[in-house]
């Protein structure tokens, strides 16, 4: 091989290493929004999935059963708990991972009634529990939205709110983790449900 090609494949698996790819010891967090449930929202405020939302999370588990998660946490809400169900009878329920908290408007707007540094603290506190406990395995977290990107946009070092993406109905976001580092790997990955 020519010295060139080396030294640019050299400097490309440093830059992997940089972004915790392919390092030993790192821990993937799989972040997952809950699967659809709309059909449910009548049933008050805690809806169980949809027929849509069973789809859904049947498929996600499809493709966590070939990853092989060493474990799966959920928050306490029923979507949740149903999604991580699909993937593992063994989900344990963290209250960390719950929704940020809103009031619903007269024009049926959401207004957000917790601050997102709290919303940061809290997950950034279950997830770097789970990476110590879990090292370097994969870790597979059934959260929600609004709690999936406040977290996602601190790893980022972006200011709350600022990243415009909505994570759909079980789609995967990825954080990488070894010791205080943590990289984003993937946002908002759907590819399970194609």
């Amino acid at each position: 091989m020519q010295a060139g090609a080396e030294r640019m494949i050299h400097a490309l698996k440093q830059l992997e290493a940089a972004f915790l790819i392919g390092v030993e010891g790192t821990t993937e967090v799989w972040l997952v929004r809950h699967a659809d449930c709309y059909e449910g929202m009548e049933d008050g405020d805690d809806p169980a999935l949809s027929r849509l939302g069973r789809s859904q999370a049947a498929r996600l588990a499809e493709r966590m059963k070939r990853l092989q998660p060493v474990a799966v946490y959920c928050s306490p809400a029923r979507r949740a708990m149903e999604t991580a169900a699909a993937i593992s009878d063994d989900a344990r329920v963290d209250a960390r991972l719950r929704e940020m908290t809103f009031e619903l408007g007269e024009a049926g707007e959401i207004n957000f009634t917790e601050k997102p540094e709290d919303v940061v603290a809290r997950m950034g506190a279950a997830v770097d529990e789970m990476v110590a406990g879990h090292e370097g395995g994969r870790v597979v977290v059934v959260s929600h939205a609004g709690s999936i990107l406040n977290y996602v946009c601190d790893v980022l070092r972006l200011e709350a709110g600022t990243l415009r993406i909505l994570p759909y109905f079980t789609s995967v976001s990825v954080v990488r983790a070894l010791g205080d580092r943590k990289m984003v790997g993937a946002l908002g990955d759907t590819s399970h449900l194609e």
